[in-house]
């Protein structure tokens, strides 16, 4: 296994970033999306908070490839071509987005009814209300899954091999292909998703004991 990580060492590397970068983006963006769908899900516009939940419904209930495929394949033959590492970090963005929002939903609504009424009481905006003073509160709720989100984020990053997206899982099935030893190069690959998620899930772990201590 060594030997195999040694050969292929610059590989593994440049996979490794990719994972990196697309995971970053997607996590940030689907954040920013997702606590924005949230939030217009509970919107007391009729049409806003539809359209949200559609968006949020279509998202969850579509598998990954089908998404990615859509911004590999359709969009370029119509609008704006798309390389593999963009149409997968879009996908990935778009449909954690859609798992996000239904979390921080829950944890918003969780939040007691009294702070909004509070923060408008205040002379905040709602806007404010809810950036002030509710969103904060609803992500000390939902940090265990939204951590479980950002896990399952790094790990669906995989899909961006299915479009030559150049990460780890689409080096580790280039070397497996000219090697021959399949096993040993999925040992390294899935090392790579650990040194990502393990220390993610410890952070997480942190912030929520943290966060209950100072409740």
């Amino acid at each position: 296994m060594l030997e195999l990580f040694q050969n292929n060492a610059s590989l593994f590397i440049d996979g490794f970033k990719y994972t990196i970068l697309a995971s970053f983006i997607a996590l940030i963006a689907s954040l920013i999306i997702g606590t924005l769908m949230a939030i217009l899900q509970l919107s007391t516009n009729n049409v806003i908070r539809r359209l949200a939940k559609a968006y949020v419904e279509f998202f969850r209930n579509v598998p990954l490839l089908i998404i990615v495929m859509i911004f590999y394949v359709v969009i370029p033959l119509y609008l704006v071509p798309f390389d593999g590492f963009q149409a997968g970090t879009i996908g990935l963005t778009i449909y954690t987005s859609a798992f996000i929002a239904e979390t921080v939903r829950s944890g918003i609504q969780t939040v007691h009814s009294g702070q909004m009424e509070a923060g408008l009481s205040s002379g905040f905006t709602y806007w404010q209300t809810m950036r002030y003073i509710v969103l904060p509160q609803a992500f000390k709720i939902v940090i265990p899954p939204l951590g479980g989100q950002f896990i399952n984020l790094i790990k669906n990053s995989s899909i961006l091999a299915m479009v030559a997206g150049l990460d780890i899982m689409y080096q580790g099935d280039l070397i497996a292909s000219t090697t021959f030893n399949t096993f040993d190069t999925y040992i390294i690959v899935g090392i790579f998703y650990l040194i990502l998620t393990l220390p993610l899930s410890y952070y997480m772990s942190y912030l929520e004991k943290k966060w209950a201590v100072r409740s």
